[in-house]
């Protein structure tokens, strides 16, 4: 910050968190500008709102996330243009905003309704209350046994203070803002394209390794498989059962049961990622003694997603000492003749091309069963051509996957420059209130569309569960 784009005076700021703030901002608990209100959906039938800790609150329909789809939404919260809305268990991670749309969100959400609408420009909300500074205010006030289930409860969310420019003020911070939004939106879409064009030839040298192997000289047959065409001669094709034991994790249980049995770390769909497991978020279950040889997932298993994307798959390396598996989760164990890599490598390919939908069962969302599971079919190469197969995958895909994980390092960089920038801009550290917008920084909703995706954590599907 320089004198040049500083206010004239400042104060200290009511919150513990905050910067000194300019003299002249307003600054007062959230209670007095906004109410709880708890109004229900008698139909079911409005528009499903999302709550994203990138976004905001946005239309469901605009979320390239696979989540549960509710049978009906009859006694979903209702919001207005201007409220803002919570996710009690994610306000943690900054999952809130100002709503500028009519539609439900879940009952377990918070919302609350300006007393004045003319009070605040809801855009202005929306960036201040994902601040860093507010987020801290957020932790420090939820309750909750761990750090993963934080709730904040209405009284604590209203005793906050709120920074209250002039509206004027306000409007202009917004229209900076939205400018810097586009500059940045357009860097993360440039970063994300060659993502997209590095992860397709990665593709490529997969699946092309996996059905013709590394000989192109090789003589080939047709593999009886129309999606699966030609393989090479002395290659069998088997189904899944053949040259793995497939298991289905148990039903949730929740509670202790008669017998002997103890409560469990488990893996559920949303643990299961692309290549290696997520596991900052591993819950527990009861779980016999007689089925734990059964459901305990062991080094080079292959742990492969029942639901949501179907056939998402990634291989247990111990990344815990112990763990089980719950029923959205298939484990998959090779036999002899399958090494699990090169088995992973097809699941990749299978699932990137979309092999796994023309098989899965749908009815609100699509399932792959056990059934349809274990009759897949997949290449089988001699053992050692497998190793040779795959140590030649992972030389060909290093120098891609390194561009990727460079490429996805700058869109974070990136993005801590914005929040950085917004944090200034809102709190008053920086005076943008003789900034004119350029021909060029005239901003469409559709120019911000890359503020989201990819690194959206799906927090809809997370709902009080009643464990704290």
């Amino acid at each position: 910050m320089t004198a040049a784009n500083a206010y004239p005076g400042y104060r200290a700021a009511r919150m513990r968190w905050l910067p000194h703030v300019p003299e002249h901002w307003n600054e007062q608990r959230a209670k007095t500008f906004f109410r709880e209100v708890d109004e229900r959906s008698k139909t079911g039938q409005e528009e499903l709102l999302s709550v994203s800790h990138l976004t905001g609150v946005t239309p469901r329909s605009q979320k390239n996330v696979t989540m549960f789809k509710a049978a009906s939404y009859v006694g979903s919260k209702l919001c207005q243009p201007g409220d803002i809305v919570i996710n009690t268990l994610w306000a943690w991670m900054a999952a809130l905003g100002a709503s500028r749309h009519l539609g439900i969100v879940s009952p377990a959400y918070g919302v609350y309704r300006p007393h004045r609408a003319d009070s605040f420009n809801p855009a202005y909300l929306d960036y201040l209350l994902r601040t860093r500074a507010y987020v801290a205010e957020y932790i420090g006030r939820s309750t909750g046994i761990r750090s993963s289930r934080l709730r904040l409860y209405p009284n604590q969310f209203l005793d906050i203070a709120l920074l209250q420019p002039p509206r004027p003020e306000q409007d202009q911070i917004v229209a900076y803002l939205r400018a810097q939004d586009a500059h940045v939106a357009r860097l993360i879409k440039a970063k994300r394209d060659l993502i997209g064009l590095l992860a397709e030839q990665k593709l490529r040298v997969i699946d092309h390794a996996v059905t013709r192997g590394l000989d192109a000289s090789v003589a080939l047959r047709p593999s009886g498989i129309e999606w699966l065409g030609d393989v090479p001669l002395h290659w069998e094709v088997q189904r899944l059962k053949n040259v793995a034991n497939v298991v289905l994790g148990k039903m949730l249980t929740t509670e202790a049961k008669s017998g002997d049995g103890e409560f469990k770390p488990y893996l559920r769909s949303t643990n299961v990622q692309w290549i290696k497991p997520d596991v900052r978020d591993v819950k527990e279950m009861w779980i016999a003694k007689s089925e734990m040889a059964q459901l305990r997932v062991r080094k080079g298993d292959l742990l492969v997603s029942e639901g949501g994307e179907v056939g998402r798959a990634c291989m247990w390396n111990e990344e815990l000492p112990e763990c089980y598996i719950q029923n959205s989760v298939h484990r998959v164990a090779t036999k002899s003749k399958m090494l699990p890599e090169f088995l992973f490598h097809q699941f990749f390919a299978y699932g990137k091309r979309g092999r796994f939908n023309a098989i899965v069962n749908r009815v609100s969302i699509a399932h792959l069963t056990r059934e349809k599971l274990v009759t897949v079919p997949f290449t089988v190469p001699p053992v050692e051509e497998q190793k040779a197969i795959c140590k030649w995958i992972d030389d060909e895909c290093k120098p891609l996957e390194d561009a990727i994980q460079r490429a996805e390092e700058e869109i974070k960089l990136i993005r801590e420059y914005r929040d950085r920038q917004i944090a200034d801009v809102v709190t008053g550290q920086v005076d943008v209130r003789g900034w004119v917008p350029g021909p060029d920084e005239v901003v469409a909703e559709e120019d911000l569309a890359a503020l989201g995706g990819d690194e959206e954590i799906d927090t809809d599907g997370e709902e009080d569960d009643g464990d704290d």
